[in-house]
């Protein structure tokens, strides 16, 4: 399991795939250093005129260093010389959503969708600016249709093991949520929340995992709800320390709305385990 303190698998690809979609893989992380994530996709006419390269390299350095507002503004450059710069739009987006800037960051990803409609990697990147412009209903179709791109679509989407559903602030902490396309690991994790500080620096994640023994005695008490497709939960905390806080469990279906709720109302009221509040 990755700790805190390390870069998450979904975010890392997510972020080699920028580098890649830029034509500047050359100066990417080498990917057996980003805990084995999945490859990168280049978006097709991704790697435009040359002279678009040094904005692109400067803003994804600023995107690598947690400076989002300072990428932002580099592929801000680059689209007012080449509004149809697909690596631009779709790094335009992710700065974006770093900054909790939903319609914005709905703006670049959908005109990176119009260019470039078969790349699933631009469609990861539209659930999430959905997620921050507070759209559901678009949102929940891309998770719809990126499931099905995971199942029947290309080899890098077929190898992911989930996507970025959102970025949100709590308190002084930005959460990474992440959904997975199977229950990933011997808990079964359905979504993790990973709790970074300002920096970025990850410090804490929250697993929301559903295990095949627990879930087998529940559904032998509880019959009707699991033929129904409900299942039992358990929200469990973890720490770079090995530390570990078991939150609490609940019963129903996995909808995401509601677990992010819990989520928040776990970090507000328990707070990081060794963190000052």
């Amino acid at each position: 399991m990755n700790r805190p303190g390390a870069r998450c698998g979904i975010c890392s690809a997510l972020l080699l795939a920028c580098w890649a979609a830029a034509g500047l893989a050359q100066n990417a992380p080498a990917a057996g250093a980003q805990n084995g994530s999945s490859a990168a996709v280049l978006p097709g006419g991704a790697a435009e005129a040359g002279s678009t390269k040094p904005n692109l390299a400067r803003g994804l350095a600023a995107l690598h260093d947690n400076e989002a507002r300072t990428a932002l503004t580099d592929f801000q450059q680059v689209l007012e010389s080449d509004p149809n710069n697909t690596a631009a739009n779709l790094l335009a987006s992710t700065a974006a959503v770093e900054l909790f800037q939903g319609q914005a960051a709905v703006q670049y990803a959908e005109k990176a969708r119009q260019l470039d409609p078969g790349n699933w990697k631009i469609h990861t990147t539209l659930v999430a600016a959905y997620s921050a412009a507070g759209m559901k209903q678009q949102r929940d179709q891309e998770r719809a249709l990126l499931h099905e791109m995971h199942k029947t679509g290309a080899s890098d989407a077929r190898l992911a093991t989930g996507f970025l559903l959102e970025m949100f602030p709590v308190e002084q902490y930005r959460v990474d949520a992440v959904e997975y396309f199977e229950p990933l690991g011997k808990f079964h994790t359905w979504y993790r929340f990973l709790v970074r500080q300002a920096n970025g620096h990850r410090v804490w994640e929250i697993d929301v995992e559903s295990d095949d023994f627990d879930q087998k005695s529940w559904a032998e008490a509880h019959p009707r709800e699991a033929a129904a497709g409900e299942r039992q939960f358990q929200i469990t905390g973890r720490g770079g320390d090995s530390n570990s806080v078991d939150y609490r469990m609940f019963s129903g279906m996995p909808d995401y709305d509601n677990i992010r709720v819990m989520v928040v109302e776990i970090l507000r009221t328990h707070g990081i385990p060794g963190e000052k509040s």
